[in-house]
């Protein structure tokens, strides 16, 4: 009778799966798995931190809508990926994480790397169990994936000690599930979809935010129609960036704030109430909300809502087209908005052209935003030089905007690089990082020369932890604000060289374009360290002394 082993299962299952590619860092604990894998056709990828082998397989379901997954070794291993999976938590992703352990014959003895896993990993997991026999690890991986599609999608963690995973069983005993789990979308209550409906149709001032299970549920279609149907303003965020055209004649970037906190029906699409709307409060206090959300629990949480759906966004869309009968009467609204967009961009195109040196990141930003080609994946991995060009820099398709989510996790932007390429090798990838963000898994720039894949960073080199530093020195003042959040302007261009790969140093505007350019022609994964101005903040993007 053929016999097989715990790591042929899991090469089998995933490549029956579709997965394509595990990430992982080499351990001891599960290098079963990665011979099995190869057996299967599925390719590994060894990264130089588990955390960026956790960020690659988020940011695997994020851009090909398979399961992500990554295997890391037992204690370091699995704990070094807590903040990968915690990411994928909080940004609603589903993925898998595997992770070794100690024979389970000698479990509480004292083994090497045993600890605990499965209870740490609880808080932040849809599903988290140990896998006690070998023939069940199909079983099991079956359950873990359900579960990370079950409503509120997120990862899902499963230990498998190395005894369970080195046994081999006779072949005929081992069962592989394929219809395990359902494809099919969640849709609305009728009743719920007339009324939301009905409210719609007699807005003067409605408004809706679109968030990130717009993506996670493919539904930049549904939404696109629905806004055409009805032209109501349609704000983005998260992973729903890009789903609608950056010149489309619905999408609305930098009134968010004043059409929020002026709407008198607000429609919030797969995204919570949660910090980045104030929780709820920066919604006008009278207005009718509607929401639509995969999560029962997340509907009505921290604000009262009228309508709530509990729905999948493409089938909630869906039928609230049909239900709508036509454009709502919103023009004069319309107008106002745009001619706040209007105002607000004069306001910022002396920093879009600046020619300051130091560089201002809004200039910096236009000259990305330009360089991007259509179908390019844009990676943002940093705090305040992110949020400044989050208005400028505007993917053009769906899917194409990856950012770590409401857990703010700096350094996904080198393994959210590594999976866009492993996944769509022919696509252009940018990423944009602050230099803080860039030393935390910047070493992977080593990955992503070992598999040849041509990406390009740049770097918005201040020199400092500027979101905090500002925050600090606003309340302690310069003699005390200066603690614990100035770095060294390296040359981060250079450490890339050093890998193999391609940089440029820049300091002045004008070089910036043929920098990025000549990185693109380099066809290797390339690193454009730009010095960008310190003194400019999110908070208020005009270049200022903060010390007057």
């Amino acid at each position: 009778m053929a016999k097989i082993t715990g790591g042929q299962m899991v090469g089998r299952f995933l490549a029956r799966e579709g997965v394509k590619a595990l990430f992982t860092l080499s351990g001891g604990h599960i290098m079963d798995i990665y011979a099995g894998c190869l057996e299967a056709g599925v390719r590994v990828i060894d990264v130089r931190h588990e955390q960026s082998a956790a960020h690659a397989a988020d940011a695997w379901t994020r851009l090909t809508g398979v399961p992500g997954v990554a295997a890391v070794t037992a204690g370091p291993g699995v704990t070094d990926a807590v903040t990968g999976v915690a990411n994928a938590f909080r940004a609603q992703v589903p993925m898998l994480l595997i992770g070794g352990q100690a024979p389970l014959k000698g479990i509480l003895k004292g083994g090497l790397q045993e600890i605990n896993h499965v209870d740490i990993m609880k808080p932040i997991t849809k599903f988290s169990a140990t896998v006690f026999d070998t023939e069940r690890i199909p079983e099991f991986m079956t359950i873990a994936l359900r579960e990370a599609y079950n409503g509120r999608p997120g990862p899902s963690f499963l230990e498998i000690p190395t005894d369970v995973l080195d046994g081999a069983v006779d072949e005929s005993t081992v069962r592989f599930p394929e219809s395990y789990r359902s494809r099919g979308r969640m849709r609305g209550d009728t009743g719920f979809i007339e009324r939301a409906a009905e409210l719609l149709e007699t807005a003067s001032r409605p408004v809706m935010l679109a968030g990130t299970q717009v993506q996670h549920c493919r539904a930049s279609g549904q939404l696109g129609e629905f806004a055409e149907k009805t032209g109501i303003p349609v704000y983005l965020n998260g992973a729903a960036r890009g789903s609608l055209p950056p010149d489309s004649a619905h999408f609305f970037a930098r009134s968010r704030r004043t059409a929020l906190s002026k709407a008198d029906v607000a429609m919030i699409v797969g995204t919570p109430f949660d910090f980045r709307l104030g929780y709820g409060n920066r919604i006008a206090p009278g207005a009718k909300i509607i929401q639509i959300d995969l999560d029962y629990a997340e509907l009505c949480h921290n604000r009262d809502v009228d309508v709530p759906i509990c729905a999948d966004a493409g089938s909630a869309l869906e039928d609230l087209t049909s239900a709508v009968r036509g454009p709502l009467p919103c023009g004069d609204w319309r107008r106002q908005l745009r001619a706040e967009e209007d105002k607000a961009l004069t306001g910022d195109a002396p920093f879009l052209a600046s020619e300051d040196v130091p560089i201002h990141p809004m200039r910096l930003a236009r000259e990305i935003n330009e360089f991007l080609d259509d179908d390019a994946i844009f990676i943002a991995d940093g705090g305040d030089v992110v949020t400044i060009s989050a208005n400028t820099i505007r993917t053009r398709k769906p899917g194409k905007w990856l950012d770590p989510g409401p857990l703010g996790t700096l350094g996904i932007g080198t393994p959210f690089a590594i999976a866009a390429k492993a996944a769509l090798p022919s696509t252009e990838v940018v990423i944009l990082f602050g230099d803080g963000a860039f030393g935390c898994t910047g070493m992977d720039f080593d990955t992503l020369v070992r598999f040849d894949m041509p990406v390009i960073g740049i770097v918005a080199n201040n020199a400092a932890w500027n979101q905090v530093r500002f925050a600090q020195l606003l309340r302690y003042g310069p003699e005390k604000g200066r603690t614990a959040n100035e770095l060294s302007p390296l040359r981060y261009d250079r450490l890339v060289e050093a890998m193999g790969g391609y940089g440029e140093n820049v300091t002045e505007p004008r070089q910036i374009r043929p920098a990025l350019e000549r990185a693109r022609a380099s066809g290797k994964p390339a690193c454009i360290n730009v010095m960008v101005a310190r003194d400019v903040f999110s908070s208020s993007t005009k270049s200022m002394s903060i010390y007057s």
